[in-house]
């Protein structure tokens, strides 16, 4: 789907089910996305992810190293939730890694990749980005790949109760050049 220097972003496949369910019962990486994953869920959100990329080209695409064909996470595109004024609708970027990935760069590799692409193959002005207000590493990112923090688009995730620690989101977007 899309070649950078070191990766690979691709279609999921059977095999990467396991990988990305490892990924959905580590604590580190869903400290800022949410309580763990069961097999069923981590199931359930690739089929998802075919879903959205059978309907619209696109997708959380699998990030896969080059050198050996190591699953990494993801990182691609959804279309954002229903019920969030200013971005509801809007492409949205994002990622996931799994940890022995992190501070080598690929997150930075894979989603500059992606925005290359999604600005050359959509018909958007725009793409946002959310994360929690804790997760530095991710809103970092943001800022790096020359999104702008939009503080009148931040928001309480609608599907998270009142009180939820993750429950506060921030919103960055790019805007096409």
């Amino acid at each position: 789907m899309i070649e950078t220097e070191r990766l690979w972003l691709r279609q999921w496949r059977d095999s990467d089910r396991e990988a990305f369910a490892a990924m959905g019962r580590d604590p580190a990486v869903r400290r800022n996305l949410g309580p763990l994953q069961s097999r069923a869920e981590t199931d359930a959100a690739v089929d998802r992810q075919l879903a959205l990329q059978a309907e619209h080209g696109f997708c959380f695409w699998v990030v896969e190293r080059k050198a050996d064909a190591g699953f990494l996470g993801y990182c691609g595109f959804k279309i954002a939730p229903d019920g969030i004024p200013g971005i509801e609708g809007a492409i949205e970027i994002g990622w996931g890694l799994v940890p022995s990935a992190w501070g080598h760069g690929y997150a930075r590799e894979a989603a500059g990749a992606c925005l290359a692409w999604g600005f050359a193959n959509l018909d958007v002005d725009r793409i946002v980005a959310i994360t929690t207000p804790g997760n530095t590493a991710s809103w970092g990112l943001m800022e790096r790949l020359g999104m702008t923090r939009r503080r009148d688009l931040d928001f309480g995730h609608p599907v998270l109760r009142i009180g939820d620690p993750l429950r506060a989101h921030i919103t960055y977007e790019v805007l096409r050049s």
